[in-house]
């Protein structure tokens, strides 16, 4: 339908009319008069443009998700899969060692005997899988996705604000101008003396635009701080996920103290691990493996997740004291 309602003379004929209607339409310039009196005129061009406006600003905030799909997501999935498959396969591979550990001594006639290959095999590393240990020690060299990261971010909060702040200009200047005075009085018509100076004319989508204008700076507003915290994830190392996994002897990151700035590569993957950590099914069970290692009363006996395992599997962690 219309997208303006001019009240034209009575004396106007109905081409006439629509005539008033489509040139203001067009011009969009309010013409008025200063607290001096002097005349005035103010364009309300950018209600016209501000359908158009939304589209740009919807294929803006488009372009971050483009930019981490197709820059960082293929390698970032690959990470995730390659890493979620060794934890696994750490802790698989510790609890077969706990229970070949457990037929040792099940076979063996002196204990004293099994201690000594259990301390053996713990200083010549067969519990260790140096692997994803030096996988994720590589990654903290690398800053390819953390770079497309925080890009992503920047670009992220450089949209939003200047999307607020082109909603801000729009509501300080224009959409409290819901109706104005057209001038229809030019060319052939400035020398009709039956055509008055100004006609009053109103918008009819105003209502639409200001309703439409909240709800998107509004929830661009609330946007804002979730970017922002988003980004701040990056300044600070995920230790708790860590911690969980330090009880695999293959897992020492924390302990090595290899963990310097959390601005690389690795972080980033730990916080997507964080939250694809359904997908891992060994932490939930070394949760519950350290919960168990908080409970047990004899906290130095236990140091790492072998030493636990074989409580859980029946064996006896302390050592036959010698003679």
């Amino acid at each position: 339908g219309s997208q303006i309602s001019c009240f034209s003379p009575t004396n106007f004929t109905g081409k006439q009319s629509a005539y008033t209607d489509t040139a203001c339409w067009d011009s969009l310039i309010h013409h008025g008069f200063d607290a001096e009196g002097r005349a005035i005129t103010k364009s309300l061009w950018a209600l016209k443009v501000f359908p158009y406006s939304l589209l740009v600003v919807a294929v803006l905030m488009y372009l971050p998700y483009l930019l981490w799909r197709y820059a960082a997501a293929p390698a970032l999935h690959c990470d995730l899969l390659f890493i979620i498959d060794e934890l696994d396969k750490s802790y698989n591979r510790s609890v077969r060692l706990v229970q070949h550990m457990k037929k040792i001594q099940q076979a063996s006639a002196e204990p004293e005997q099994f201690w000594e290959e259990y301390e053996r095999a713990r200083r010549e590393r067969y519990f260790e899988f140096p692997l994803l240990e030096r996988y994720l020690t590589c990654k903290q060299h690398a800053h390819a996705l953390v770079f497309i990261y925080i890009l992503r971010n920047l670009l992220l909060l450089l949209f939003l604000a200047a999307t607020c702040l082109y909603l801000v200009f729009l509501h300080l200047n224009i959409f409290f101008q819901d109706e104005f005075s057209c001038s229809i009085k030019t060319g052939l018509l400035q020398a009709e003396p039956h055509i008055p100076p100004l006609i009053p004319c109103k918008l009819v989508f105003f209502s639409v635009f200001q309703i439409i204008s909240l709800s998107v700076g509004s929830v661009y507003v609330l946007l804002i701080p979730v970017v922002i915290y988003n980004a701040l994830q990056l300044c600070q190392w995920d230790k708790g996920l860590l911690s969980v996994y330090e009880m695999l002897p293959a897992f020492d990151l924390l302990s090595r103290r290899m963990l310097t700035c959390p601005l690389n590569d690795l972080n980033v993957i730990l916080l997507f691990l964080r939250a694809n950590i359904s997908e891992l099914t060994s932490f939930s069970r070394l949760n519950a493996v350290s919960a168990l290692r908080e409970a047990t009363a004899n906290k130095e006996d236990i140091d790492t997740v072998i030493d636990f395992m074989t409580l859980l599997a029946g064996l006896e962690t302390t050592k036959p004291k010698h003679q």
